[in-house]
């Protein structure tokens, strides 16, 4: 038996250094223009997201042991093609709020840092104080502009131009959604506030939805599942009340385990204006959107969070 126990341990160690050799490359590419922030955020985020989200990740020696290595390899990987701080010169103005409106929701969800990542790397972590600051950068970079003339143009040149969509003239995303017309009498299930790129979204969910929510069966949620999510334009006056200007868009979830598996479950679709146009090139598009709900794989990959009554 001891011999037996010796002979097992030595394939290991062996097996575990052999491993060793075998390391997926980590580049350092040059930082073309790296983000510019007062120096308290800067340095949060820096801590926190910089050794999977930029150029300059810095590897501790425990990082570089496999197999370890190859996992610290493949979130360097996808962080940098998710969002990469040392190319902040090649993004607009509007997509850099939006990139960092996204950061900063997912951490307050507790989606980022990984958890994974961070209960090794217990300096990634992100305290409540630390959130607050990344927020309020945020916030102040945000200029409201009441009764914004431009967004009020807008709305009125969509409602004096109706668009009559037909039941048999549905428009139908490049992956084979069929865009569902009466989703706007299904029951509000949450809503959120981009204040990023001002706009206001309601999502909506089916019956399928507003079951598991009275069930508690949310993680994961039932197949048939369908989420809508729809934005307008935020209109706010001199006094303060908000109404809803331009419709922008309106995005599916639809959960079936089956039929997208390639996609961890989920079918998504999205019309753009009132035209409803199918967003995407082609039906690859769906990569972009699970790639970006992959953060929130703990809560089946749903940012929504059912209003509580």
């Amino acid at each position: 038996m001891k011999k037996f126990m010796f002979i097992a341990a030595s394939a290991i160690i062996i097996v575990l250094i052999s491993l060793q050799f075998f390391r997926p490359e980590i580049s350092h590419p040059p930082v073309t223009g790296d983000l510019q922030a007062p120096t308290n955020v800067k340095a949060i985020l820096v801590r926190a997201c910089y050794d999977c989200h930029s150029n300059q990740t810095n590897l501790r020696w425990y990082d570089q042991v496999q197999p370890v290595y190859w996992q610290v390899a493949e979130h360097v990987r996808q962080g940098r093609k998710g969002l990469n701080f040392s190319n902040w010169d090649k993004l607009s103005p509007m997509d850099r709020k939006g990139k960092l409106w996204e950061a900063v929701n997912q951490i307050e969800q507790g989606a980022m840092p990984i958890k994974s990542y961070a209960f090794v790397h217990t300096d990634a972590k992100v305290s409540k104080q630390d959130l607050e600051v990344l927020k309020n950068y945020l916030i102040g970079m945000v200029h409201e502009t009441p009764d914004d003339t431009a967004k009020i143009h807008a709305r009125n040149k969509q409602l004096q131009a109706k668009t009559n969509q037909t039941q048999q003239n549905l428009p139908e995303s490049l992956n084979g959604i069929t865009y569902i017309p009466d989703y706007n009498n299904w029951q509000v299930i949450s809503t959120s506030d981009r204040f990023d790129n001002g706009t206001m979204r309601v999502i909506y969910g089916n019956d399928v939805a507003v079951k598991a929510v009275k069930e508690h069966h949310i993680n994961p949620w039932p197949n048939g599942t369908i989420f809508a999510k729809a934005a307008w334009d935020k209109l706010e006056d001199k006094q303060g009340n908000v109404t809803t200007g331009a419709f922008k868009q309106v995005e599916f979830m639809i959960k079936d385990n089956v039929k997208y598996r390639t996609t961890n479950g989920w079918g998504f679709a999205r019309f753009k204006t009132p035209k409803l146009k199918p967003y995407g090139k082609d039906g690859m598009f769906t990569t972009e959107c699970i790639n970006c709900h992959k953060p929130m794989k703990d809560n089946d990959f749903v940012f929504t969070f059912p209003i509580k009554n």
